[in-house]
């Protein structure tokens, strides 16, 4: 059976389905509400959409956003869609490869309505048309910011104001209850269609630091559109666009090596990551440590996924893996960037190019 017959048998029963196939799961979808992230933890950053039951759809502010169930169990559990596939199928008792099936009884279909649509759109557009250049002399807190960072000589006039902005005074919210108002710099990221589809927020203080916080970075909803075409923070000028997890990677790596860079915005997006046409594509991947669901690392594995997935449709790929870090410990091109080996990763990403 195909597997949008088998997600619509599946409809109105997601809670059940999910706490069985990944019980870690269990108790965050169903408490529903922002809770802490069952991968890597927290304390509010992980939610269950409200057509949960319906969709099997979540979101982790650090993880990404799961629009379906089938998603969601291969993220939560590491699987591939196949085995996703079966153990939904085993489990709703119908053949996953038979094409006839007896229909069995859902639960009726919980959908977002138009207005719940139009209150995520005001939103967004509220958020966004806060937002200064951030070449704005207002917006010098979002350039200390990045300088703290370690990200130095960044030209600010060539970042898109319709991409990236500063906003003075953001709400910040713990799940329904309002903890504070922050400064924050605001991304706008796009669907595989270059489409606006969401944005990205980086909460900070008026001095230039983190906000004090247990989520600083936080996605907000949207309205169904794939969030699979990054941060667009400048023009893809030229033959080469590289691409990276996060906006302060990306624009690190565009100061040292003055190449057009987009962020996807963590792993399970970079792995899903659609370019422009008629680019080559150099992937800065974030060099993470193994886990159990992601044994090889999670930024190392959705770079070589996606890499694999390029050349297969004809589109020039490279991996660049940050170096000379401790054994065991996390790192990133921002990291590498900031060292004291600045020159000589310069001089091996510009060979490899």
């Amino acid at each position: 059976m195909e597997a949008k017959e088998v997600k619509r048998i599946a409809s109105g029963r997601w809670l059940s389905i999910v706490s069985s196939l990944a019980p870690h799961f269990a108790k965050a979808v169903e408490k529903g509400k922002h809770c802490g992230c069952p991968i890597h933890g927290g304390t509010d950053g992980f939610r269950v959409f409200k057509d949960f039951d319906s969709t099997g759809g979540a979101v982790c502010n650090s993880c990404g956003i799961f629009n379906d169930g089938y998603s969601l169990l291969m993220w939560a559990n590491g699987w591939d869609f196949i085995t996703t596939h079966r153990a939904v199928s085993d489990l709703l008792g119908v053949d996953s490869s038979a094409k006839q099936h007896t229909p069995l009884p859902v639960k009726q279909q919980v959908k977002t309505s138009k207005n719940d649509e139009q209150d995520i759109r005001d939103s967004l557009n509220h958020v966004w048309t806060s937002g200064i250049p951030l070449a704005h002399k207002d917006a010098w807190p979002a350039r200390k910011y990045l300088e703290n960072r370690g990200i130095d000589g960044l030209d600010y006039s060539t970042l898109d104001s319709k991409v990236i902005r500063f906003v003075p005074f953001l709400d910040f919210f713990e799940g329904m209850k309002k903890v504070g108002v922050f400064p924050a710099i605001v991304t706008m990221m796009c669907d595989s269609n270059g489409r606006p589809a969401t944005v990205h927020r980086t909460y900070i203080t008026h001095d230039g630091k983190k906000a004090p916080v247990e989520s600083p970075k936080k996605l907000m909803r949207h309205c169904g559109a794939n969030l699979f075409g990054g941060m667009r923070l400048t023009q893809a000028t030229g033959k080469v666009l590289a691409v990276t997890e996060g906006i302060e990677n990306a624009l690190a790596v565009m100061v040292k090596y003055n190449i057009p860079v987009w962020a996807a915005g963590n792993a399970h997006l970079l792995e899903n990551f659609v370019p422009p046409q008629g680019v080559d594509v150099v992937i800065f991947a974030d060099k993470d440590l193994p886990s159990r669901i992601h044994p090889e690392g999670h930024g190392q594995e959705a770079a070589r996924s996606l890499l694999k997935r390029l050349w297969s449709e004809g589109i020039r790929a490279s991996i660049k893996l940050p170096t000379g870090a401790p054994q065991g410990v996390k790192v990133d091109w921002l990291d590498v960037l900031g060292s004291k080996q600045n020159s000589v990763q310069q001089g091996k990403v510009r060979q490899a190019m």
